[in-house]
């Protein structure tokens, strides 16, 4: 393939994929009813020519966009009030979400928040908690990736701290989902190495937790496994030819599926990982990075034969073993830290994060019971090197 594809997809929602498709945006925004758009976004995108690129696109569509950027990487419940606030006070009629995972999740939290009466944390993605919202207050949403790693961009909802308690909490709805989603690989191109890595590993992380669960969702398996080897076979190029736009564009599919894959569940990696994020706050995809072995070795008695045919569909040899040497291959060549000291996390903690792990909502699609004194084990495990 020498061109990169260009299509429009309904699964789970409208996308518009392809290069150059961020100047269809101010037409999206009218689709969907905005006139007076609030585009989320973090503190570092807004100040690059691609943000302002994109407002001139909307104010060319005769819309009067305005941006709120208040967002930390790890987004907080301080920054979902301050956007609400701003959304509110600014009469605005829908959110773009613009950028990674920290701009995604916290515009459709605003989107979501800008017409609830009850606290944010009464939506966490607990039983049927997302039936209190009115759904009537949930303002049109449209996803704008910037990363290919997350896919907040075709989820039903946001990861956002708790900073009273240091966890991060999954806050849920249905209509959290954008209604349109521009997946344009240029606007991935000026992204650094770290984070292309890193978002990219997320993305291989959501799809191997997902293809591991034993819950039963044969299409979830089916895209888990494509995105798997999207990953393997494009993210290194991504990260080594910068302006490459089909291992870019291939990346960016990888994203999407893993979310749309991980609705049938994730596990430990996510479980440890989003409680190191909080108390250390480091990136979450280099973090899933890191602890992906050891987590894979954990659940090695349990996944062994997924895993043969996995390798069978990648063409590795070995099973199980040929699956982590070419995780721990990529790691390498992608320069992943191999343990968590990489990351500054030391052990201080440990007791507490397996504690956290446990009642995490993703540790329940691991497929090994995720015990408190398994989620140590691993921790302990990824913070020595030992697999």
């Amino acid at each position: 393939m020498t061109s990169t594809p260009s299509a429009n997809w309904s699964y789970p929602t409208s996308v518009r994929f392809g290069a150059g498709r961020i100047k269809e945006l101010g037409s999206c925004a009218a689709i969907v009813g905005m006139k007076r758009p609030l585009l989320v976004t973090d503190p570092g995108l807004a100040k690059l020519p691609m943000t302002e690129a994109a407002l001139e696109v909307l104010r060319d569509a005769g819309l009067e966009p305005a941006v709120f950027s208040e967002i930390k990487p790890n987004p907080t419940g301080a920054n979902v009030e301050a956007g609400v606030a701003a959304y509110r006070a600014g009469n605005h009629d829908g959110v773009i979400a613009f950028g990674g995972g920290s701009g995604l999740d916290a515009g459709k939290a605003i989107a979501f928040m800008s017409g609830q009466t009850r606290p944010m944390w009464d939506f966490e993605d607990i039983g049927d908690w997302w039936k209190r919202a009115d759904p009537a207050g949930i303002a049109p949403i449209i996803a704008v990736p910037t990363t290919a790693g997350t896919g907040s961009e075709v989820g039903r909802a946001g990861v956002i701290t708790n900073e009273e308690t240091h966890t991060k909490k999954v806050i849920f709805h249905p209509k959290m989902l954008p209604e349109i989603v521009i997946c344009d690989p240029e606007l991935t191109v000026g992204m650094p190495r770290y984070f292309t890595v890193g978002t990219g590993m997320d993305a291989l992380a959501h799809c191997l937790e997902a293809y591991s669960s034993t819950f039963y969702h044969p299409m979830g398996d089916g895209i888990a496994l494509e995105g798997i080897r999207l990953v393997f076979e494009n993210l290194k190029r991504a990260a080594d030819v910068p302006d490459d736009l089909v291992a870019r564009g291939n990346m960016m599919s990888a994203a999407a599926m893993g979310a749309v894959a991980f609705q049938k569940g994730l596990g430990a990696i996510h479980a440890l990982s989003h409680p190191v994020g909080a108390l250390y706050d480091t990136h979450h995809g280099m973090t899933n990075a890191v602890f992906m072995p050891y987590v894979l070795a954990f659940n090695r008695p349990v996944i062994e034969e997924k895993f043969a045919r996995l390798a069978g569909f990648l063409g590795l040899e070995g099973g199980f073993d040929g699956v982590m040497k070419a995780v721990l291959k990529l790691r390498e060549e992608l320069d992943v830290p191999n343990t968590l000291a990489g990351l500054n996390v030391d052990g201080a903690q440990a007791a507490k994060i397996a504690e956290m792990a446990v009642v995490d909502p993703t540790a329940g699609g691991n497929p090994l019971e995720l015990t408190v004194e398994g989620a140590r084990a691993i921790f302990d495990a990824a913070l020595e090197g030992r697999l």
